[in-house]
């Protein structure tokens, strides 16, 4: 069984939260990095102040396809994550 070689770098999530005192947050992953999303999700309501983080069940194919439907949810910030080194995660403040 191959190792899981994913490192989402969660201090930076967790400061991305704080910087923008995010009380709502959208985790936006790719399909092959979904399995990770509860865990993540779980820790990010462990280590910050957000009270809501709701993971995008929707589609992820790159750094445009933003899911801008996450308005009807009111979120603060969309953490956008990629599997290319260069895109591997960005925040997006809504």
């Amino acid at each position: 069984m191959q190792e899981d070689i994913w490192d989402f770098d969660e201090q930076s999530v967790y400061d991305s939260v704080a910087k923008h005192d995010a009380k709502k947050v959208l985790l936006h992953l790719p399909d092959g990095l979904k399995m990770h999303a509860n865990e993540l999700r779980k820790k990010v309501l462990s280590h910050t102040n957000a009270q809501e983080v709701f993971v995008w069940g929707g589609s992820n194919f790159g750094a445009c396809d933003l899911p801008v439907e996450a308005r009807a949810l009111g979120v603060d910030l969309i953490i956008h994550f990629g599997h290319s080194p260069w895109n591997y995660k960005r925040e997006v403040v809504h």
